[in-house]
């Protein structure tokens, strides 16, 4: 006899539809996996027969053979278990197949015939959804994750045997109910935070510097002594972005879900990731890849905010492979057979002391550093990598009569509030032309959406020419006025904007540490 089941594989953060095909007929003995399985899914037939032995169903002695097609593409992972078990027992009459007609079936098993969750569940339903199929059966820990595709069934199971039951018409089929909607949930996530900016004393600053970063998607480094706050103003920057929109709540948990960082109490990443790697990190688990490719720290910061404390104690070759997604904003993993493609638009929030011992520039303490020793350690972050972050601000240490008011600053809703209308007026600006905020222009868009007047041009240029600036710290400054104009709710730029955008460059000028 013959069946033919749905499934899938992943292919980067997309789904491919894969069929999985068995025929049971004499001559032989035995399960015959075929179609290009790697060694995860040839290890399966253990894992399929204890299963059907525990959930008391029958394995055929007849010769079985599985085809996983298309019989070109790689196939990998542990996701094919269930749709291998149930060909087998469709094909082999022990239910019905016209049951799994427009079904798609996607589970590891257990020894025990109890079904474990999988990653890339997200992007597999999607897919099933597109190919027009109706329902989809899970393990029950990835229904939630499942559920958050509309126009499709989505059905939990335990085990095979429930699976079986199901098929057979034992058990009546019950699709999981869709939680709330994507919109409520990030609008709800805005609001669950444990940190807030009020609890920031002093550090005026920085904050503005951080509100223009996230009001136009800007990259930004703080520099500072040990202990002056920069690893706590970063961590309160997802607070004061906007709430993620639909499409960025489901790409983002696209990324997740295929690198299975999604656990089974939810289903959509409704928050802006906020991901801080060791500086011991490798270039592959920041960028991704790997010999089976995975999105790296980069991509899981999709749409959120990548911090990175002490940056120049990062590798050099570690930091120099940040150029290219910091350009644009994807990251393309090469094979011989194939390639992947992952989604990096992040935010980067950069820390690093002014110094090897930490104290150049304190009010109180005094720095052991010599001038050359600064700069050796200022050139750890190399010049064209500090081209692309728009804007350096300095931390200085709070004082102790700031440390000890009780009077609370600034909350992150306000701030949020005036990003939010800054995001508003940038999404008008640049609706249709698949840009989101001021930082992802390009020098075509500056020229239409940043027109400078004859003073800041002429500002502009004066500070290039003294501070000996390079032209990309030109385009960077414009984009940072644009936002510093639009925060303000002007049309125009001003001699104003320029100025203080031409003060977020801070580590540009040759005098650091002289």
């Amino acid at each position: 006899m013959f069946a033919k089941i749905h499934t899938g594989a992943l292919a980067g953060i997309e789904a491919l539809d894969v069929t999985v095909e068995a025929n049971v007929a004499a001559g032989g003995i035995g399960l015959y996996l075929v179609g290009l399985p790697d060694s995860t899914i040839k290890e399966s037939e253990q894992r399929i027969r204890s299963a059907f032995e525990n959930s008391e169903l029958r394995m055929t002695a007849k010769k079985i053979v599985v085809n996983l097609a298309p019989a070109d593409l790689r196939k990998e992972g542990s996701l094919y278990d269930l749709p291998i078990a149930v060909a087998i027992l469709a094909a082999t009459g022990q239910v019905d197949a016209g049951m799994t007609d427009g079904s798609m079936f996607v589970g590891e098993l257990s020894l025990d015939g109890s079904l474990r969750g999988v990653r890339g569940v997200l992007p597999l339903v999607a897919m099933a959804r597109e190919r027009g199929l109706r329902r989809v059966f899970l393990p029950r820990a990835n229904v939630e994750e499942g559920a958050v595709v509309e126009g499709i069934e989505v059905v939990g199971a335990e085990s095979l045997g429930e699976v079986a039951a199901m098929l057979d018409g034992r058990c009546e089929i019950v699709p999981a109910e869709r939680g709330a909607t994507v919109g409520a949930d990030t609008a709800a996530a805005a609001g669950r935070f444990a940190e807030d900016f009020a609890d920031v004393r002093g550090q005026a600053a920085v904050k503005r510097a951080l509100e223009i970063a996230a009001a136009g998607g800007h990259n930004v480094i703080m520099v500072g002594a040990p202990g002056s706050g920069k690893t706590m103003l970063a961590r309160r920057m997802p607070t004061i972005m906007p709430p993620m929109t639909l499409d960025e709540a489901l790409e983002t948990t696209r990324i997740h879900s295929v690198a299975g960082k999604i656990g089974s109490h939810r289903g959509l990443v409704a928050e802006r990731p906020f991901r801080s790697p060791h500086h011991l990190t490798s270039q592959v688990a920041l960028i991704g890849g790997g010999q089976s490719p995975q999105p790296g720290e980069v991509s899981l910061a999709h749409n959120g905010v990548l911090f990175l404390d002490e940056m120049p104690e990062f590798g050099h070759s570690v930091l120099e492979v940040l150029r290219q997604p910091l350009e644009d904003r994807r990251i393309t993993v090469s094979r011989a057979r194939y390639s992947v493609e992952y989604p990096a638009n992040f935010t980067l929030v950069a820390s690093m002391n002014p110094c090897p011992c930490g104290y150049y520039n304190h009010p109180e303490k005094e720095c052991t550093c010599s001038a050359a020793a600064v700069h050796r350690y200022m050139g750890r972050i190399s010049g064209p990598l500090m081209d692309r972050i728009d804007i350096h601000v300095e931390v200085v240490p709070v004082s102790i009569a700031e440390m000890s008011s009780t009077r609370a600053g600034e909350s992150s809703a306000e701030i949020r509030r005036r990003v939010v209308a800054a995001r508003e007026v940038q999404s008008a600006r640049f609706a249709g032309t698949g840009v989101h905020t001021n930082a992802m222009m390009n020098s075509r868009m500056l020229r239409e959406f940043a027109p400078l007047s004859r003073e800041s041009a002429s500002l502009l240029e004066q500070a290039m020419q003294r501070l000996r600036l390079s032209a990309r710290a030109y385009d960077r400054i414009i984009k940072v006025a644009r936002t510093i104009a639009d925060l303000e709710a002007q049309a125009d730029i001003s001699p104003a904007h320029i100025s203080e955008a031409i003060t977020y460059r801070t580590l540009d000028r040759e005098s650091w540490g002289c």
